[in-house]
């Protein structure tokens, strides 16, 4: 994806959707910084091309190789911030797992069959009981609602 010399004043909010890129270039642009969340979904990202001026998104440990030159930075071999020796500093839960998100970006995925908040929940969704509690509510109230006004009904 080719973004160089297009003006670009900040990270263009369209950005987001072209997650899928493993080449990027937003060289020769009037950019001031990068937003950490402007790379959320790039897991394919292999090389970024950024002005000089700015730092690679995630960091240079973030990348297997940073090279600067005269008229642009090149951020090249995305690393998986989930396996390195160093202690993360926001480690997953438990029941979850680590995976990449991004340049320097993790997310937690829970385990299967856990689901919810820190990946506390384990099983499914009680769906049946749910529908029964929420049907039987529901006829119960159409029900004392149309014994109790069907007296005010007008009849021709």
């Amino acid at each position: 994806l080719d973004l160089s010399n297009c003006s670009l004043q900040s990270v263009p909010p369209g950005l987001a959707e072209a997650t899928a890129a493993i080449v990027l270039d937003l060289t020769e642009n009037p950019l001031t910084t990068l937003p950490s969340d402007s790379f959320l979904g790039f897991i394919q990202l292999q090389n970024l091309t950024v002005p000089p001026a700015l730092e690679c998104p995630g960091g240079s440990e973030a990348w297997q190789d940073v090279t600067v030159g005269r008229s642009s930075r090149l951020c090249q071999g995305q690393r998986n911030p989930c396996n390195t020796s160093v202690e993360l500093a926001w480690p997953c839960p438990e029941n979850s797992v680590c995976a990449p998100d991004g340049p320097g970006l993790i997310q937690c995925l829970c385990d299967n069959p856990f689901h919810g908040y820190k990946c506390l929940r384990e099983g499914t969704f009680p769906m049946l009981l749910f529908g029964g509690i929420l049907g039987t509510a529901t006829v119960s109230l159409s029900l004392l609602l149309w014994g109790t006004q069907r007296r005010k009904a007008k009849t021709p």
